[in-house]
């Protein structure tokens, strides 16, 4: 039993002993690899509307692995479109002036690679997808990394919703109690199709705090309202109960929302809003 034992533990002591050593072989491999150039990101959205012309957006690019930091020479990258996996049509949809980009020690190896998105004769709303890809990497201990970006390209309709309004809310209680409201306020456009109001529900917004307003998006006169906290700030939870429009040819907004509290109860406020261009 005892000669038992110590074959069992030497067994132990060997597997130990050519792990450890194996480990240390694999650290080693590690610290003499090679640096490779990648994408900061795997994926990103860039949006812009349609028939407006060219926009030019980057994309970065780094250099990571065991030894870059001891480089001193500049790296040199080639970037390519995976054609087989893109939708987006060169030439259509995006344009590359320069396929080369050049990465800099005084840069710490981070680079901006750019690419035009074209949106003449594109019809909206329409999402294309650009796969890159570096096809080859030159200075130093580097290579190319295999991992592409996925960029969508995203196409809105014309949007010009920014402006006074004049507002009728017709405003259901808990209790079922109707009521109808009505004021003046400024729409703001925030982003491409993205628009903040001047009120929100009920209350008088210096009453409220917070963010005055809500968030809503126009995608080619079809209006949502995501969900979001009141005014940014309480807990209440305002969300749009069905989707709302534009009148192409009197620009009259027309929404419905809930604010619900707690989030996801069915103890909510009902408005019903329509925004009337101020003359």
């Amino acid at each position: 039993m005892k000669k038992l034992k110590f074959i069992v533990f030497t067994i132990l002591i060997t597997s130990l002993f050519l792990s450890c050593e194996k480990d240390t072989k694999d650290v080693e491999l590690i610290k003499d690899g090679d640096n490779i150039v990648i994408f900061e990101n795997n994926a990103q959205v860039v949006t812009n509307i349609a028939e407006t012309g060219e926009h030019s957006f980057d994309v970065m690019v780094k250099l990571t692995g065991p030894t870059f930091a001891e480089m001193t020479e500049d790296v040199t990258l080639t970037v390519g479109v995976d054609t087989e996996a893109s939708d987006a049509e060169e030439g259509v949809h995006y344009r590359l002036d320069n396929t080369k980009l050049v990465l800099k020690q005084s840069e710490n190896y981070i680079g901006l690679f750019t690419v035009t998105m074209l949106t003449d004769g594109v019809p909206s709303p329409l999402a294309k997808h650009l796969i890159l890809k570096i096809t080859d990497a030159q200075g130093g201990k580097v290579v190319a990394s295999g991992k592409e970006t996925d960029i969508k390209l995203s196409y809105a309709c014309p949007s010009d919703l920014a402006g006074t309004y004049n507002v009728v809310t017709i405003y259901t209680d808990y209790d079922g109690n109707v009521s109808t409201l009505n004021w003046t306020e400024d729409i703001t456009e925030t982003g491409i199709g993205e628009y903040r109001t001047g009120r929100v529900g009920h209350w008088d917004p210096a009453t409220l705090g917070g963010t005055p307003g809500y968030t809503f998006y126009d995608v080619c006169g079809e209006i949502t309202i995501p969900g979001q906290y009141l005014a940014d700030y309480w807990a209440n939870w305002v969300q749009g109960t069905e989707p709302g429009a534009v009148d192409e040819n009197t620009g009259v907004i027309t929404v419905k929302y809930s604010v619900c509290y707690p989030q996801g109860s069915d103890h909510c406020r009902y408005y019903e809003s329509t925004y009337t261009p101020a003359k």
